[in-house]
């Protein structure tokens, strides 16, 4: 190989590294456009602005239509297939409280590359069940998200806590 092709190819390996070497350094956050980023967090915003209201046609308003829907949530059934699958989960858990159930999210993370979204949190939810005690759990939060027609919705939910395992019981009590 001669000298001027010698020395195009480490040209050319030494922009490759520094376009790798560049994406990587950006980290995780690099494909998230902050535009993005504000669009995720106003759609996690309406869906807590319904569910305070226990407005069912607004939290399902935030998900994908039909068979897109796959959601694991804290209770049975192991999965939920199917957004009016998951409506009914969402009619019964809201059955049980009085008035609003109040959400704050912590720690919250957004990552979103072309039309793929995901999401993880800490999530609170306080309210007066309909026995009178009040509740106040910690849950975690994971979602994936699609944009579809230009609009971001959800796909998936993964709502958990986590289980002592000695007694089988789930740790509803923790705290961040």
């Amino acid at each position: 190989m001669s000298f001027p092709r010698l020395l195009l190819s480490m040209a050319a390996l030494l922009l490759l590294t520094t376009g790798a070497w560049n994406q990587t350094a950006k980290g995780p956050h690099a494909a998230t456009t902050k535009n993005d980023e504000a669009e995720i967090r106003a759609l996690l915003d309406r869906w807590a602005k319904a569910f305070e209201g226990h407005d069912i046609d607004g939290i399902m308003s935030n998900y994908a239509p039909g068979d897109a829907v796959v959601a694991y949530d804290i209770a049975p059934p192991l999965q939920y297939k199917g957004k009016e699958a998951y409506r009914k989960d969402y009619l019964e858990f809201l059955a049980q409280y009085d008035g609003p159930i109040h959400v704050e999210y912590r720690d919250m993370r957004i990552l979103s590359s072309g039309d793929v979204g995901f999401v993880h949190a800490l999530e609170r939810f306080t309210g007066k069940l309909k026995n009178g005690q009040q509740s106040d759990i910690w849950l975690r939060y994971t979602g994936g998200l699609r944009k579809m027609n230009g609009n971001w919705l959800i796909v998936h939910d993964h709502v958990s806590v986590p289980t002592d395992f000695e007694s089988g019981k789930a740790m509803l009590d923790l705290k961040p």
